[in-house]
């Protein structure tokens, strides 16, 4: 078998692989994202309280490996708590706590990054705090985030891969378990790579073609 007869074989169960890899990156980063938002206003709320939690939480999971953390979700909480966890289930879990931790950060800075104006105008017409949030800052933080949300969205494709290790038969596994069946390691590693590097060429170019008009805006 030569290597085309092989990708061509092999093509149907590495594309349903992929289906599994986006499917696990595009809910695990709408989750985020919302998770991300929530962390993001609590780190810089006045609540002592709040602010705590928000760091903490960003500090347990940005110093831990995003393995370790599916391990402990899908072995460790799930021996405490006698289930069994769906691998996927416990993948879009594992890959949201670790992509929100993230998300906050870049809610926090982006936030930040909106004139302090913008906030007391709003207030100053009588919105609260909340709605002025909603209506005044986040819709410019979410403009100035963009291209980090694209990253991060990246970032979170690549790390997939990292739950082989529950048997999520994501691209990776999918590849793994072709390999088991007929030990063409080279030739199937080599065109994972090719279909990860495939993906993510595509969405940075997305990335920076979106970083470039936005900052083109600002310029305006």
């Amino acid at each position: 078998m030569d290597f085309f007869e092989l990708l061509m074989k092999s093509l149907p169960s590495l594309l349903s692989g992929l289906s599994i890899t986006l499917e696990l990156a595009v809910i695990s980063l709408i989750l985020a994202v919302i998770l991300g938002i929530i962390l993001g206003i609590c780190s810089i709320s006045t609540s002592k309280i709040l602010k705590s939690i928000a760091t903490i939480y960003v500090y347990m999971i940005r110093g831990t490996p995003l393995m370790l953390q599916a391990l402990f979700l899908y072995f460790g909480v799930g021996q405490v708590l006698n289930i069994q966890f769906d691998p996927v289930i416990a993948g879009i879990i594992t890959l949201t706590a670790n992509a929100s931790a993230y998300m906050a950060e870049i809610f926090r800075g982006g936030i930040q990054a909106v004139d302090k104006g913008q906030m007391e105008a709003a207030r100053s017409l009588g919105l609260s705090y909340p709605k002025a949030m909603r209506k005044v800052i986040l819709p410019q933080a979410i403009k100035i985030m963009i291209p980090s949300i694209l990253n991060q969205f990246i970032v979170t494709i690549k790390d997939t891969s990292i739950l082989t290790v529950i048997s999520v038969r994501e691209l990776t596994e999918s590849g793994k378990i072709i390999i088991a069946s007929n030990y063409r390691a080279f030739e199937m590693y080599a065109i994972l790579a090719c279909m990860y590097l495939i993906i993510i060429t595509a969405l940075s170019l997305i990335s920076n073609h979106i970083e470039r008009r936005s900052s083109y805006g600002n310029k305006r």
